[in-house]
This record gives C-alpha cells, structure tokens and sequence, in this order.
C-alpha cells in the first residue's frame, strides 16, 4: 500500500510540475589560460550532474574562449554529451570588460535562438547580462546571467535596472542569476521581490574567505538566482562546497573564490 501511494505521489508531482532542470552558476575567477589542465578537469567534475552551466568572469582576451572550449570538451568526456555558447566582450571599461558563457547538456536542452548581451542600460551596467532562452519540454524560460562591479564600486547603483528587464522582455519567464556582490537582503532587490522575483536562497554565503575561521570557510552572500515564482516551481537550491577537496582555502582560491550555486526548477 505504502509503494502504491508513493507512486501516486510521483505521478501528481509529474503532472502538476513537469520536467524539472537543474541550472548551475560560477563565478570561476579570471576564466582563461592561467587555469591548468588539471583544474579543468576538476571543474568539469563538479559541474558534470547540472544541465546548464552559466560562467562568469571569463577573461575578454583568446584565453577566455579557449578555457570555455576546453571546459566543453573535459565535460563531453564526463558521459554526457553538451554544447555551449559565449558572449562577445562586455561594455565596460578595458579593465573590467569580461565575458560570459553557457554551457548545457543537449539531451535536456536547447537554446531558442541567439543568446546577446543586453544593450539596452549597457551604459547603465558595465557588464550587462547576457541573456539566453533555453528550452524546457515544450516550455521554454530565458536566463540572464550578470557579474556586477565590486561592492566598493557600489553594485547597487547597476543592479536597480534588472527590474525594467522584465518591461522590456513581458512574454519570457526570466530567471537572474550570477554574482551580484551585494546579498539578496540588499534594498536594491526589493522591486524585484515586489514584482514576484524571488532569491532562490537567503542568507547563503557563497564567496571563500582567506582563512577558515572556526569551520567557516564563506564570507559574503553574494550569488543567487531570482526568478520569476508566477510561472516556475522552485524545487531545491544552494551551493556546492568545492573547496572541500583542496588542503586548505589558498589551494582552493586556485580554482576561484566564490563557490558554485544551483538551481533546480520546474515551469507551471
């Protein structure tokens, strides 16, 4: 009787959720040719059981796109097969200008269409997102993915357009998600939040202090993903604890200083 009402359980979840996909987000600090083979392979190991990955900070130079590619490639040899996509350089300045990259597996997804950064307040957001609409099942949701400047740059005074995106794009499900280097308790956010754009977790710190202090290894809430609850069911989020593998946190740093934070979700 108990595995009969288990199943039955599974079938109403199927039916009123549908497929689920899980959406991971790093920042993986200057993303280009100073990572080593080795550390690739080591990234694409964390990442391998997500369906799209997001990246940001790669480097705007050749070694950005050719560390993406060779991410792509250590992934493919994970037992899945994926593609991906990278942005053209941002707006800003030569000193901040990055790039951004997707990557998925194409047994659960496709791209609609092209991916772009959104010009529209490029003036307004030195790095603005780049932005994708990826497939689900017959549904389909658009992720914009951002890298915000420093706290000491105050993110907030960029971070406040993200709430006329949804003006601009009304027939897309919109998720934003990447590295805001502000927490999601943060003002700034409020009109999203009122909009019906939810963070996916609160208070969960995703940035890797200098040191452990006492088994604290996170300094700062700083990533997060904000998306749009009138038309997505939330199912689980949070963060992958990398830096776990490493000896101590200077190794770890290696790799990046902010941890990788996921996103598993269906659409209503």
């Amino acid at each position: 009787m108990k595995k009969f009402l288990l199943l039955f359980l599974f079938l109403i979840n199927i039916s009123a959720f549908g497929q689920t996909i899980q959406v991971c987000s790093w920042n993986l600090q200057n993303f280009g040719k100073s990572k080593t083979d080795e550390q690739i392979t080591f990234i694409a190991k964390t990442l391998r059981e997500y369906d799209i990955i997001a990246i940001q900070e790669v480097v705007a130079g050749p070694g950005g796109p050719q560390a993406v590619a060779r991410l792509h490639d250590e992934l493919n040899r994970t037992g899945a097969k994926w593609d991906y996509t990278i942005s053209h350089g941002t707006s800003g300045d030569r000193y901040s200008k990055e790039r951004y990259a997707y990557l998925w597996k194409t047994s659960k997804t496709s791209l609609v269409g092209e991916p772009w950064l959104e010009r529209k307040y490029n003036l307004e957001i030195n790095r603005e997102p780049y932005m994708a609409r990826f497939k689900l099942g017959k549904k389909q949701f658009t992720l914009a993915s951002l890298h915000a400047v420093p706290k000491a740059k105050q993110p907030e005074t960029e971070i406040k357009y993200l709430q006329y995106l949804p003006a601009v794009y009304p027939s897309d499900i919109l998720i934003f998600l990447g590295d805001f280097n502000l927490p999601e308790s943060h003002t700034v956010f409020n009109p999203l939040k009122r909009m019906g754009y939810p963070p996916a977790f609160q208070k969960q710190k995703t940035t890797l202090r200098q040191k452990c202090i006492q088994g604290d290894c996170l300094a700062s809430a700083y990533d997060n993903f904000f998306y749009q609850k009138a038309f997505i069911n939330c199912i689980n989020s949070g963060v992958i604890h990398f830096y776990t593998a490493f000896e101590d946190l200077k190794a770890a740093r290696k790799i990046s200083d902010h941890v990788p934070v996921y996103f598993k979700f269906s659409l209503l």
